[in-house]
């Protein structure tokens, strides 16, 4: 192409190399200036600037700026002075020329291209065959985000199959692009939930979709994107963002009613901390109309309760005989009709003094009956008023709703406690004479915005978002929340100051799940925890049992006492002298404080947080983990389990000789619990499942660990934490895939006879082996070998030659030699192979051991002779 023909007054291939030469020494002033002349001369600027485009050489996708993205920026400010270079004088046929040129950069082009072309020559303006025909174009290329991103701003949304432009984004885990292309459409989000749903059913085969696709290839982490569990999560969050009706999802609404279904059977007949009643209150309106959810119901009542029970719903539900579990219905044909019966269940009438075991095992409400007060009616709301609404008063206050298993809704209070020294307020907002009167909502408005109340509570924030779902007109009209102090900040910096030993106190554990949240603060403070039966019941239900009522009094009047006994002597508990200065999070920065990307940016945030030992949020508050005060220890004697979402940190601790167990994509969290309990294992987790986690494992047995961090400062952070002594043995001592520790020692001859004998070896390539002394193999492989590293002598159990089967090439763990992993052509230059016994995976030592011990060198402890060696 002949480009300075193109764009008559400019010598572009002698610009071009000038231009490079002063973008390569940063001279981007003089490249402005020289820029804007060039365009003044150009006879024919925009023909000019493609031609410029097109041939420039520096093209550079994905990073932040380049030459040509620079040049685009120039010529847009260069042309609001110019305003004649425009598409508008031009003929129809040299502009439509111009505009399929400057389509043709799209294709795979930086992204800042796109917006500067698309202004400059007026693409939008196109027929719409044509920039289909584009959009087919980057398809076909599988250009697709590209082809998504020019959908979206030439708006052909309405003109394309949703399904052709956004399925390979979503497999390809790029929803967030799918959102932005739906957004303005309300048909497209109602079809994009209902797409992901379709995904959800049980019998979804995602090789059956991909062979739709051939073009699209999808790694390992996106393919374990594409399950239920993560789909519906994406479903009900749409649902929520779109304010779509959650009846189009009726797969996912199906997973989320039977996952709950699950766990109510767990927290029943498993854990046993529901009651009977409160169980059956909340199954019978999950299944409801469901009979796909009724046989569910069936089959776990058989694997966790009794037949009898089964038949008794299964026969409650005229459940078909075909879709019931093996003997529910004999067991129905050998019931009579009052047998099957479902009962009530009943009981003597409730006391309101609790067991004599459940006064020693929880923390008791010190009040009597009389003192606490259901308000129902607006001359209760009143009273309640005049007693709560005084200066200097302290007020404990929380806030009940039904649990929303299976639903999608927002949840609605049903009942707020407000608690005083010496009586308790349960406001009943299922009493239609006060739920959404006038005199209630400003009264619970002032309350909250009186600087002169304290107001303690635990978690407030939750509470607030149901309160503000249930009266709209707190959102319509937001009051400004003061006086309040949340006590689960306080419970933040508490344990945080403790887990550091700034005042450790010593807590009795009680049998059965470990205690947290406010039923932990309660313990750690006042010595015994909450008993917390009554949480999940149906707090709908009128009238309240005892049960309920003594249950909703204790959560907000031991607000009160826990307030009481940290403020007496806050030092004690290693806190300040006003709890009120806890915050609950730093401000963030605005956009001008922040400053621009550095290359070692996290390493020195967080040393600069070690320095001042302080977190740097109020998440932080939950995530500072206390210095291990153990001794040194060796890299197998550390013990793990990885969450699922530090999986590479678990793959580096593997390789550094740790026993790791790893979560996989599809696991809860807490199997990583169950793990540890069961295991002696410390917990490495990230994020929102510490708070969880933490609390169901001895003190010091969870580290949590910054996610934006690389796993191999991850690893770093573990290592120092738990005073690991790394040494080069350890470094592939264990195997990274199976996490096996021992391995068998094969020779090279071994290895060649192996292979040989699989036909995975022509015998040319062995030709050489036969004929070689060792002596000079050796040499050729100390030759190939970089020198620099210690020997590779891995710390490791070593299997006897006879753990390998002759004729199966197999190991007593069922797992065989992966010969085909082996390239033949390393047969010449490695001596030595060592195979995990656990999964047969074949290792050798390479540039890869070096690469390790290079990347660990500040933490590894390296001998004199070692050293010597290096």
């Amino acid at each position: 192409m002949n480009l300075e023909g193109q764009s008559k007054g400019v010598d572009l291939p002698a610009l071009q190399e000038h231009l490079c030469g002063l973008w390569s020494r940063k001279e981007q002033e003089e490249l402005r200036q020289v820029l804007a002349s060039s365009f003044s001369q150009m006879q024919e600027p925009l023909a000019g600037l493609l031609d410029f485009l097109e041939g420039c050489l520096t093209v550079q996708k994905g990073k932040s700026t380049t030459l040509n993205q620079f040049i685009l920026i120039e010529f847009m400010r260069w042309r609001t002075s110019n305003p004649q270079a425009s598409l508008n004088g031009l003929r129809e046929e040299e502009r439509l020329r111009l505009q399929q040129k400057a389509l043709g950069l799209l294709t795979d082009s930086h992204p800042g291209y796109m917006d500067p072309l698309l202004e400059i020559y007026q693409l939008s303006s196109l027929k719409r065959p044509l920039l289909l025909e584009h959009v087919d174009f980057l398809h076909a290329y599988c250009c697709f985000k590209e082809a998504l991103v020019f959908s979206v701003k030439v708006e052909l949304q309405k003109d394309l199959d949703m399904e052709k432009v956004c399925v390979p984004l979503i497999l390809l885990d790029k929803l967030s692009l799918v959102e932005l292309y739906v957004r303005e459409h309300p048909d497209l989000q109602q079809r994009l939930v209902k797409l992901l749903d379709s995904w959800c059913k049980p019998n979804f085969n995602i090789q059956a979709l991909l062979s739709q696709y051939p073009n699209v290839v999808l790694s390992k982490h996106q393919t374990d994107q594409i399950q239920p569990k993560l789909l519906s999560k994406h479903v009900f969050r749409l649902v929520e963002k779109f304010c779509i009706d959650p009846g189009l999802c009726s797969n996912s609404v199906y997973k989320r009613k039977l996952d709950s279904l699950r766990f109510l059977m767990y927290k029943t007949f498993g854990e046993k901390s529901m009651s009977e009643e409160n169980w059956r209150d909340h199954v019978q309106a999950m299944i409801e109309g469901s009979t796909e959810l009724q046989v569910q119901l069936v089959q776990l009542l058989v694997r966790h309760c009794s037949l009898k029970t089964a038949a008794q719903w299964a026969a409650h539900y005229n459940l078909p005989r075909n879709r019931l579990s093996l003997g529910v219905w004999d067991k129905i044909q050998s019931l009579s009709p009052k047998q099957l019966e479902m009962r009530a269940v009943s009981g003597p009438p409730e006391s309101w003094t609790p067991l004599q075991s459940d006064q020693q095992k929880y923390y008791q409400l010190p009040l009597p009956r009389e003192t606490v007060h259901f308000v129902e009616t607006l001359d209760e709301v009143e009273q309640c008023r005049e007693a709560v609404l005084k200066p200097g008063c302290v007020v404990g206050m929380d806030m009940e709703w039904r649990a929303g298993f299976g639903t999608v809704s927002s949840q609605h209070v049903a009942l707020i406690q407000l608690a005083v020294q010496d009586r308790v307020f349960l406001l009943d907002l299922c009493a239609h004479a006060i739920s959404h009167h006038s005199s209630t909502v400003n009264f619970i408005r002032a309350l909250l915005s009186d600087k002169n109340i304290l107001k303690l509570g635990y978690g407030m924030s939750g509470d607030l978002r149901s309160l503000v779902s249930t009266w709209p007109e707190l959102r319509e009209e937001p009051m400004k929340m003061e006086g309040v102090l949340d006590l689960l900040h306080v419970h933040q910096e508490l344990q945080r100051c403790w887990l550091g030993n700034k005042g450790c106190r010593s807590v009795e554990v009680s049998e059965g799940p470990a205690e947290k949240g406010l039923s932990l603060l309660v313990q750690q403070v006042l010595g015994k925890p909450l008993n917390k039966n009554e949480q999940l019941s149906n707090w709908e239900r009128r009238p309240l049992r005892t049960s309920q009522l003594r249950y909703a009094a204790t959560d907000a009047h031991c607000l009160l006492d826990i307030y009481l006994v940290l403020s007496r002597d806050p030092k004690a508990f290693g806190l300040p002298e006003d709890l009120r200065s806890i915050p609950s999070a730093r401000p963030a920065k605005s956009r001008e404080e922040k400053k621009p990307k550095e290359k070692n940016k996290q390493s020195k945030r967080r040393e600069a947080r070690q320095k001042a030992n302080e977190p740097h949020s109020v998440d932080d508050c939950i995530k500072v983990n206390s210095e291990y005060e153990g001794p040194t220890i060796t890299p197998p004697e550390l013990r793990v389990v990885c969450d699922n979402m530090l999986q590479g940190l678990g793959r580096f601790l593997r390789c550094l000789g740790v026993d790791v167990k790893m979560l996989e994509n599809t696991d809860d969290h807490k199997v990583a619990a169950e793990l540890a309990r069961a295991e002696g294992r410390v917990i490495l987790t990230a994020g929102q499942p510490y708070q969880t986690l933490r609390s169901q494992v001895g003190e010091g047995r969870c580290l949590t660990l910054d996610c934006s961090e690389k796993a191999r400062d991850q690893a770093v952070h573990v290592l120092r934490h738990f005073h690991v002594h790394l040494t080069p043995a350890d470094i592939f001592s264990r195997c990274q895939a199976c996490n096996c520790n021992e391995y068998l020692k094969l020779s090279r001859e071994d290895m060649t006879r192996m292979m040989k004998e699989r036909g995975l070896l022509q015998d040319i390539v062995s030709k050489r082996n036969d004929c070689e002394s060792q002596d000079e193999t050796q040499a050729e492989y100390n030759s190939w070998r970089p020198p620099e590293g210690p020997e590779f002598t891995p710390h490791c159990r070593w299997a006897p030659r006879t753990a390998l089967d002759p004729q199966t090439f197999k190991f007593p763990s069922g797992a065989e030699v992966q010969l085909e992993t082996v390239p033949p052509g390393l047969l010449p230059r490695i001596p030595v192979y060592f195979i995990c016994t656990g999964c047969g995976k074949v290792f050798w030592e390479g540039t890869h051991y070096d690469r390790v011990l290079s990347q660990f060198q500040e933490v590894l402890h390296i001998s004199e002779d070692a050293a010597t060696k290096a």
